[in-house]
């Protein structure tokens, strides 16, 4: 189907939402006939389940990419989106906290094929310290601030309980990293030039929850 209007002038800055959308974008680029060819905002507002309007507002902040009667081309879509998400290089990130979640996260290899690479774990606890896990050492948390550097990395990942979360953050904005993923339940008090993505599990079930009890809501704003 052909889109009646597919630009407009592009505004560098993404909300946190937009942001999540572009990201919704690529995984449904990234598979099936969109990954080559060309798409429509209507096709990917299908597989995204948002309204192709909002897919158009998304993609503006791209560019002019898109040709009136025509839709996006794939291959360039897939790129622009992953410039705007800094997804154009690769990351490192060091992990906190070598648990069954830790694992589980070291055993996706998504990440490194989107371009994250976990190339440092850190424990507090002196039986895992010296441990190999997943061809990576694991160090005491008191090596932070120097392994980081060492290992170039910019990203933190922690997945260490809530207690210490706070003051193992620290370390790692001490220590020069530029954001975290945070997997404890808490909230992080981080310096300004740090920033985080908290991924609560809890808060996603009762999103489910409500989503399940309230099908009629907005899932595009």
């Amino acid at each position: 189907m052909a889109d009646r209007s597919l630009s407009s002038s592009a505004d560098p800055k993404l909300s946190r939402a937009a942001a999540q959308r572009l990201s919704q974008y690529l995984r449904s680029l990234g598979t099936g006939t969109r990954a080559t060819g060309t798409v429509s905002s209507v096709e990917l507002s299908a597989a995204v389940g948002v309204s192709a309007a909002q897919v158009r507002r998304d993609l503006a902040a791209l560019g002019h990419l898109g040709q009136r009667g025509v839709g996006y081309e794939a291959a360039g879509l897939r790129t622009a989106i992953r410039r705007k998400l800094g997804l154009d290089r690769r990351w490192r990130a060091v992990l906190v906290g070598v648990g069954n979640l830790a694992r589980a996260l070291l055993r996706h290899r998504g990440f490194a094929e989107q371009g994250f690479d976990i190339v440092g774990l850190f424990d507090t606890d002196e039986a895992k310290v010296g441990r190999v896990v997943d061809r990576l050492t694991v160090e005491p948390v008191s090596a932070l601030r120097e392994s980081v550097g060492r290992l170039d990395a910019e990203l933190g990942v922690l997945t260490v309980p809530s207690e210490p979360a706070q003051a193992v953050a620290e370390l790692l904005a001490q220590a020069g990293v530029k954001g975290i993923l945070n997997f404890a339940p808490v909230v992080l008090k981080l310096p300004a030039g740090v920033k985080q993505v908290t991924v609560d599990l809890a808060i996603q079930f009762e999103q489910l929850a409500f989503a399940v009890v309230d099908p009629g809501g907005r899932s595009g704003e």
